[in-house]
């Protein structure tokens, strides 16, 4: 179940109320008159099954509440009532299958930023998968994957070219766009100090058969990339964050992208290509089964209307 807070504008207060009494998914529904200072208004609440959620948010927003009052959803853990079973039980389908647009834009939005965290993090995976592959290293090299942030902004680009919403488009392609390159960089400096330090040797990279599925380009990084990309967009739209670790174990981008690093200051640059082609086939295919899922997901939706047309002209937050 979902808990629903709106903050109406008092004249429309009585539409709010009648779209959640129609609505089967939705019980416990309150109404707080003159309850809401800032913006003024009245405050409804309401339990929702998950199933529920998008349609209810798509007739809130018809209504101009997203513009002249708030809307927030959050997750409820533990529902002991009657009535939230029967709401959950009259609502079509099952609630991990269904997709919650406005929580699905509003996350990746927010994992597609360009921050220094966001930097600090794929900068240190990158470190490590650099590492991993110079010691031969699988462990160091599949905890570089863990640690890497790139599905984010990966997926936004794919929900963004769903929706229609460049913004959100922009903003993951300009995370990966400026991230890669930065740890990269970074990747690159710390490669050249390794051979100060005698801690790396041209020869080094000769054998290193445990990790040389990062720059060994074939029909399978493909067909992985695509499977890993399929699986993340599913995690993300049931909210099974929890799978997300078996996607980011997967795919080989960080672990391309700080390999075609070393391997190009160490001169291996057949090395350093397949690496960078790697990174590509990734990226590219992550997003293309991802925008798939979610096409599909939206063919599934209750009433099969456009998931992107509310989002439109709507200003991204920023977190």
């Amino acid at each position: 179940m979902l808990h629903l807070r709106v903050i109406s504008p008092v004249g429309r207060t009585p539409a709010v109320q009648e779209l959640l009494l129609a609505e089967q998914g939705a019980t416990h529904i309150v109404v707080l008159a003159g309850a809401a200072l800032q913006p003024p208004g009245d405050v409804v609440e309401a339990d929702l099954a998950r199933e529920a959620a998008d349609a209810v948010l798509a007739g809130l927003c018809e209504l101009g509440i997203d513009h002249d009052g708030g809307i927030t959803l959050e997750a409820i853990d533990t529902a002991l009532s009657d009535s939230a079973d029967k709401a959950e039980e009259d609502s079509p389908g099952d609630p991990t299958d269904a997709v919650i647009w406005d929580d699905l834009i509003a996350r990746t939005g927010e994992e597609s930023r360009l921050s220094i965290s966001y930097q600090a993090f794929l900068t240190i995976a990158c470190l490590l998968a650099a590492i991993g592959a110079i010691t031969d290293s699988p462990v160091t090299v599949v905890g570089a994957m863990v640690l890497g942030p790139e599905f984010g902004p990966l997926a936004a680009v794919a929900v963004g070219l769903i929706v229609r919403r460049g913004d959100l488009v922009r903003r993951g392609a300009v995370a990966i766009g400026v991230g890669f390159p930065l740890a990269m960089v970074v990747t690159g400096v710390a490669t050249v100090l390794f051979d100060v330090t005698g801690l790396l040797t041209t020869s080094a990279l000769d054998n290193i058969e445990q990790v040389d599925f990062i720059y060994e380009v074939g029909p399978f990084s493909f067909i992985i990339a695509l499977l890993a990309g399929a699986a993340g967009m599913v995690a993300l739209i049931s909210s099974k964050s929890a799978s997300l670790v078996g996607v980011f174990i997967s795919v080989t981008t960080v672990p391309a992208a700080a390999f075609a690093s070393v391997a190009l200051i160490e001169g291996h640059f057949a090395q350093a290509g397949g690496s960078a082609l790697q990174l590509l086939i990734n990226a590219v295919s992550i997003v293309a089964a991802a925008a798939v899922v979610l096409l599909l997901s939206r063919r599934t939706r209750r009433g099969r209307q456009d998931p992107g047309h509310r989002y439109r002209g709507r200003r991204l937050s920023s977190g």
